[in-house]
């Protein structure tokens, strides 16, 4: 059972901190919405770090310490039940007895470890003070519980690993192009970026034990947000499903043939099981899906999907061999550069038909891009497949916004009466930042 005096030691333990000095994101939580400002995404995104720079940035406009009431529930001290959550206030109320709730700002983080955190956000809410904010690791969870309980009263922001520009902006490159010294800067800032990804923490440290630490990552997301969460008890059949995810990155992926491969290994495991954990492992962010495009809503639900990973240094640090297929990782970077820049107009499919494209972006269901990706395509054969890909997928969705991205290579081709801009993929990601969306 929790103590008071528990809670209240973490309250002051957090008010007594002394942090480091964080670098901040392109995009900062706000602070007086009279919203509860949800910060949700992948483990080790830099949401708590946003959280600490929105205490920063109250205390600078003059709010008290005091004012501040911050739990990180990922804390093994704090096993929080629905029964329990009152104690938060009784303990803050003990401690700050003079202090008015409706000037207090709560920060509650990894809220999604503790059932029935929604009831208690909600009447926090309506009845205590509306400046709160929570951060968690489980999109479905989130989602689910917010459009239940805390429907109207939030604004959601998204936490992915740093884009190439704010990789940037970490490493202190200057993102202005256009001199050939400045494109080769960049060009190397990529190179760098698209091998170890974008985790904050491993972009602003120059750690050793880069892929264990990564392969840490993993194992929290796995046995923290999956195992435990969900409890899971089928570990090597779901050690090899995700195996077989990652090797099929950017293929499409059949639910039903990895069934079947785990019945000949003797993996006894049912198919919806399989089912749930996709889905599972999509709510935790380590996994990003990407349906084919078809006109009909029934076939695109029931259609096989491809699976992006989160992060290309994770993706490495998790299976080598893969790393070394450099259009596999290149594919990686461009879906994840767009998928950052989804709001809830945004739908992204691949295309496949006589020919294939990787990436249909739509928005408010009108397709506006479509994105191929290559390493490089200097050998004729090889172009003439990629621009195909294209002018099929322009010609079945009507959009003549056509894109090719490279490693390295420029240029702009006239064909069939589109114009196709091949650019190589430092630019389309610098192209491609939230501010310039």
């Amino acid at each position: 059972m929790i103590r008071k005096e528990v809670i209240q030691q973490l309250i002051k333990n957090f008010q007594d901190r002394h942090q480091p000095a964080l670098v901040a994101r392109e995009e900062a939580l706000p602070l007086h919405t009279r919203k509860v400002v949800v910060a949700k995404g992948v483990r080790r995104s830099g949401k708590s770090s946003a959280m600490l720079l929105a205490v920063d940035a109250l205390l600078a406009e003059g709010t008290s310490i005091e004012q501040v009431l911050y739990l990180n529930f990922d804390d093994e001290r704090l096993p929080f039940t629905a029964e329990s959550f009152d104690l938060i206030l009784q303990a803050y109320r003990e401690l700050y007895p003079h202090q008015a709730m409706q000037q207090v700002y709560v920060f509650l983080d990894e809220v999604q470890q503790c059932a029935g955190w929604e009831q208690f956000v909600r009447r926090l809410y309506d009845q205590e003070t509306q400046n709160v904010f929570v951060t968690g690791s489980n999109a479905r969870l989130l989602s689910s519980e917010i459009a239940t309980s805390l429907r109207g009263r939030t604004l959601q922001f998204e936490y992915f690993p740093l884009s190439f520009g704010e990789y940037c902006s970490f490493k202190k490159v200057d993102r202005k192009y256009g001199s050939s010294r400045q494109n080769a800067l960049l060009e190397a800032a990529f190179k760098s970026y698209y091998q170890q990804g974008g985790f904050p923490e491993l972009v602003l440290d120059e750690m050793p034990y880069r892929d264990k630490i990564l392969q840490e990552y993993y194992h929290l997301m796995l046995y923290r947000d999956m195992v435990e969460r969900y409890d899971i008890r089928n570990l090597p059949a779901l050690r090899y499903f995700i195996r077989r995810l990652i090797v099929n990155i950017s293929k499409p992926t059949s639910i039903q043939k990895i069934f079947n491969e785990l019945k000949s290994a003797g993996l006894a495991v049912s198919k919806n099981s399989l089912y749930e954990w996709v889905d599972q492992l999509e709510a935790i962010y380590l996994f990003l899906p990407l349906p084919k495009f078809e006109p009909s809503m029934v076939k695109e639900q029931s259609s096989e999907k491809k699976y992006y990973l989160i992060d290309n240094g994770l993706l490495r640090a998790l299976s080598p061999a893969l790393s070394e297929g450099r259009g596999v990782m290149l594919e990686n970077v461009v879906y994840l550069q767009l998928r950052r820049l989804a709001d809830l107009s945004s739908q992204f499919f691949f295309y496949k038909g006589k020919k294939e494209c990787d990436f249909v972006v739509a928005r408010n269901q009108q397709v506006v891009q479509l994105v191929q990706v290559c390493w490089e395509v200097y050998e004729a054969d090889t172009l003439k497949r990629e621009i195909a890909g294209l002018l099929e997928a322009a010609q079945a969705t009507g959009c003549n916004n056509l894109w090719l991205v490279t490693d390295h290579q420029e240029d702009e081709i006239q064909q069939d009466g589109y114009t196709i801009r091949m650019v190589p993929a430092w630019k389309f990601c610098l192209l491609h930042e939230r501010r310039s969306a």
